[in-house]
């Protein structure tokens, strides 16, 4: 199984950024696909970055050219770099995890496919 704790979130202004992170504590040798996740309120869950086991990204359209998911592996750790924020941006984020290879999908595709969640950290962006 995996475990996975976010921490990063906060506020700021339109137009600032902020650096999202994700402990990842694995406790089998699985590998997983990564991803970060957000939900607004009165909204779905909708997928925002994902990285596969190989390292490719794939990024929702409404945050490409804005939001960089990375992550390092020698310290365990998944992050998402956002800039350009917006007050559309306001929402949990949630870091995500799964056994699963999961790259051609869209970020709306992976939503219900992926098992292991954190339990977010709340970003919220004022105008």
């Amino acid at each position: 199984q995996v475990q996975l704790v976010e921490s990063g979130g906060g506020s700021v202004q339109a137009g600032g950024s902020l650096r999202l992170s994700c402990a990842v504590s694995r406790y089998t040798r699985d590998s997983y696909t990564m991803g970060w996740f957000r939900q607004a309120p009165g909204k779905e869950r909708e997928g925002v970055a994902l990285i596969d086991q190989d390292g490719i990204t794939t990024y929702a359209e409404f945050v490409k050219g804005r939001f960089t998911i990375s992550q390092d592996n020698a310290k365990n750790t998944l992050y998402l770099l956002m800039s350009s924020l917006t007050p559309e941006d306001t929402a949990m984020y949630y870091c995500a995890a799964d056994r699963g290879r999961f790259h051609g999908f869209t970020t709306e595709e992976v939503v219900p496919r992926y098992r292991h969640w954190g339990r977010g950290t709340q970003v919220t962006v004022s105008s």
